[in-house]
């Protein structure tokens, strides 16, 4: 009854839901500010200063996108860099808060959800995936290659399209088909999924990865790091 529960579309999911986030976001923002005072030795409101800036370059990002397909996610202006940066430049724990915190504001802006369980997989594991950009950022000081910032990319967005994959898989369990592909593609949810991510992901995801790789290759994206870092 629980798993149904979660599966099930619900009219007032997407207020509870919303309402949820919104407190969410106000939970992590106490996090981030209960680190700068518990763990002043790796935390200092320069970090917490940047948290704002990236989340908020990021969210003003997302507002410009196109939507190929009625109900889908979006193409941005690569809206996940700003926070991509922030978790190069700070680690995975700290990519995880502000990728929550975006996908969550992101929601909130754009309060709409088909079950309680694709809310998971769709606000908050793909923008919780900006974390894994963290584990790459460590093995670079000042280098030119720019091969640990394309698999981060890798990571990230792989990650991503699997989490949306899933949670159009599940819904299109039942039967809610939205835009008209071949019979073939209809017969199957996965496919049907898998062909409907990759309508916008993809495309995204590429153009967030050749502004991070074209910061890296030009020394911005190091300089950006160093001034995210730098003691006071």
């Amino acid at each position: 009854m629980f798993l149904f529960s979660l599966l099930e579309v619900s009219e007032k999911a997407t207020n509870v839901v919303k309402w949820i986030s919104v407190a969410a976001v106000v939970l992590l923002l106490g996090v981030i500010a209960l680190l700068g005072l518990t763990n002043k030795k790796s935390f200092d409101g320069r970090r917490l200063a940047f948290a704002g800036i990236c989340v908020a370059m990021s969210f003003v990002l997302a507002m410009i996108k196109v939507k190929p397909v009625q109900y889908g996610g979006s193409i941005t202006l690569a809206s996940f860099v700003p926070v991509l940066i922030y978790a190069y430049a700070y680690g995975p724990i700290d990519g995880l808060i502000v990728g929550l915190v975006h996908g969550l504001l992101n929601f909130i802006e754009s309060p709409y959800i088909l079950t309680p369980a694709t809310f998971v997989l769709d606000y908050l594991l793909p923008f919780a995936s900006v974390a894994l950009m963290g584990f790459f950022g460590k093995s670079q000081k000042n280098e030119k290659s720019v091969l640990p910032v394309l698999l981060g990319c890798i990571c990230v967005f792989g990650a991503r399209f699997f989490f949306h994959l899933l949670s159009g898989t599940i819904f299109f369990l039942q039967d809610a088909v939205w835009v008209s592909f071949p019979d073939w593609a209809t017969q199957n949810a996965f496919i049907y999924s898998f062909i409907y991510q990759c309508v916008y992901v993809p495309a995204d995801a590429l153009i967030a990865t050749m502004v991070l790789l074209f910061f890296k290759k030009s020394g911005v994206l190091d300089r950006l790091v160093d001034l995210m870092k730098r003691k006071k």
